[in-house]
């Protein structure tokens, strides 16, 4: 718990030497990395018991080598990290997290529509992810600040612990926006 917190409460001044966009990047790959130690999915979202986390990206990479650096040599429930991207979600395989990096409103939610039910973790930086169907929405800030759809978790058969709410900034549940700070 004491490194997720400490991912969430990065401040921008403790990697001022980076640029900005590549600082953002390396605090989101942690975000993800960190998602498939807290969320839970359901065992028919990997193929066995020793399948990878398959983490996608879809759309615009804003990553470079983060993601690759972030997953390298690490392994979550015993399972390693394989990092894939793509321009559309054709072009991937199932995905246990997929990161959305589609400006287009309309093609995101045509995205989610798509993967409604899925036990997949939808995760993007745009404003509206939540309201669009989305699952977790990163927001980059002084502090990235994150919002949850529980109800979207749910249809996925995601399980989102408390501790990841507890760190929310939104959460939606019931069709109901609630803010949390």
């Amino acid at each position: 718990m004491a490194l997720w917190l400490a991912v969430v409460n990065l401040p921008s001044a403790a990697l001022a030497q980076d640029p900005l966009l590549e600082r953002r990047s390396k605090v989101e790959a942690a975000f993800l990395r960190n998602f498939a130690r807290y969320v839970t999915w359901p065992a028919n979202a990997f193929d066995n018991d020793r399948a990878p986390w398959v983490v996608c990206v879809v759309g615009d990479d804003r990553f470079d080598d983060a993601l690759e650096a972030t997953f390298r040599g690490r392994t979550e429930q015993g399972r390693p990290f394989e990092v894939l991207r793509a321009a559309a979600l054709d072009d991937l395989p199932a995905c246990q997290i997929l990161f959305i990096g589609v400006e287009n409103a309309a093609r995101r939610r045509a995205i989610l529509g798509r993967l409604k039910n899925k036990p997949v973790l939808t995760v993007s930086n745009a404003p509206d992810f939540l309201s669009e169907g989305g699952v977790i929405r990163l927001l980059p800030g002084e502090h990235i600040e994150m919002g949850v759809n529980l109800d979207q978790a749910r249809s996925a058969s995601l399980v989102i612990p408390t501790k990841l709410l507890e760190v929310s900034s939104d959460v939606v549940e019931n069709g109901a926006l609630r803010r949390r700070r």
